[in-house]
């Protein structure tokens, strides 16, 4: 039976608010970081394609660690030992930063790039631990609904963590904001503690490469979990023009790191919305038609975003394609908790992460590179359109995606 949401909310003596206060107070420490990061480099350089170079810092350890970091969720102590460190960790990464921007030591940007490579080890841990405490703490009738709160929460931090750190740029200076970064670190530290969950381990431990292929294997074989991490992926990869938000604001708006702030946080917007209705109303028929529409529309966003010279036009299309994302992300998620098997998620939770949260910054990447050989505006016009023919190919080679209803697999 599925609860209600203040039922959720309550339940295992206010579990899941606890780890909801983890979790963006880790989103607002990591979107302060990147914007502060975004801006300096961009001062420092004046060139997109050092902006795509942060997306390929972070990748290359987050991809080389992932798989290893989901074998140990899942066979070694707590996850909320996990949760804990990556938020000390990244916690640390914000006071290097602090440091750098003391001494400004010879090569800066270099050193810039080296504490980005260590947030992408940071990252490879928290889905892993986030996904596993939230299947321990929600009812598996429930987890729809779950998903439409938790989304919502992280839309909050995607709005406030990149408006504060723009304004914080602007009006005080990146010294600040890193320190800032720094503190809501060490405070979803100190709310994973505080976080009290039983976790039950009913399988053997593995050799680490037997266990890491036993979670390859089922994604493999799940069709719609692979063909959801899939498309989520090539969209992100093609379909995401965040990483040139400073290009945009500096060269077509002729803006400030303010404008940057509400630019980034113009998607959560739409999307807090999205998971607030979600929650209320969860998808349960024809959730995988509504996945593909929802990409789709994101790609059709991204187009408009590129062809537009007015600030505040380009917000509110930044604002649809958070809703279009939101949805996307809830079904997703959604799907991930309901298909996979609970001695596996952290694995399928690493993996997840490869295809999803690596697509960020391999797409930023992307969006780097093919902004240098096209130019800005036609490289963001190429990424929506490139996700428009994502979609049209995940419809015709998974039919089980495609015809889906997330009610089946309760």
């Amino acid at each position: 039976m599925s609860l209600s949401v203040r039922q959720i909310l309550a339940h295992q003596g206010y579990a899941f608010p606890k780890l909801l206060a983890f979790r963006i107070q880790m989103v607002l420490s990591y979107q302060m970081m990147m914007v502060a990061i975004g801006w300096h480099i961009y001062e420092l350089t004046h060139d997109p394609w050092s902006l795509g170079l942060i997306g390929l810092a972070e990748v290359i350890p987050y991809m080389s660690s992932a798989l290893f970091l989901g074998h140990a969720v899942d066979h070694y102590f707590s996850r909320k030992g996990f949760a804990t460190v990556a938020a000390l960790f990244l916690s640390v990464n914000a006071v290097m930063l602090v440091l750098i921007m003391l001494h400004q030591p010879a090569h800066t940007v270099m050193w810039i790039y080296g504490t980005v490579a260590l947030t992408g080890f940071a990252r490879a841990l928290i889905s892993p631990s986030y996904n596993t405490l939230f299947a321990l703490i929600i009812p598996r009738a429930s987890i729809a609904k779950a998903s439409g709160i938790g989304n919502s929460m992280f839309q909050i931090g995607l709005i406030a963590g990149p408006a504060i750190g723009g304004l914080l740029v602007g009006f005080a200076n990146k010294y600040v904001a890193y320190e800032i970064s720094a503190l809501l670190a060490l405070g979803a530290a100190i709310s994973a503690m505080t976080l009290h969950v039983k976790e039950h381990r009913s399988h053997a431990p593995m050799k680490v490469f037997a266990s890491i292929a036993e979670g390859l294997q089922f994604v493999r074989r799940t069709q719609v979990v692979l063909a959801a991490q899939l498309l989520d992926m090539f969209a992100v990869l093609f379909g995401g023009a965040v990483a040139m938000l400073p290009a945009f604001v500096h060269d077509v708006y002729q803006m400030g790191p303010e404008g940057l702030g509400v630019l980034r946080a113009a998607p959560a917007v739409g999307a807090i919305i999205t998971g607030l209705w979600l929650a209320k109303n969860p998808i349960h028929q024809h959730s995988g038609r509504w996945l593909l529409l929802a990409v789709a529309g994101f790609g059709l966003c991204m187009i408009a975003f590129g062809l537009t010279t007015t600030y505040w036009l380009a917000a509110v299309i930044l604002a649809i394609s958070g809703m279009m994302d939101a949805v996307s992300v809830i079904l997703r998620q959604t799907i991930l908790q309901l298909a996979t098997p609970d001695g596996m998620r952290g694995r399928v939770s690493a993996i997840n992460g490869i295809f999803i949260g690596s697509s960020n910054e391999l797409g930023a990447f992307e969006s780097g590179l093919t902004a240098r050989l096209m130019g800005l505006v036609p490289s963001v016009v190429f990424g929506g359109l490139m996700t428009i023919a994502v979609v049209g190919v995940t419809a015709v080679k998974a039919p089980k995606l495609r015809d889906l209803h997330v009610s089946e697999l309760h």
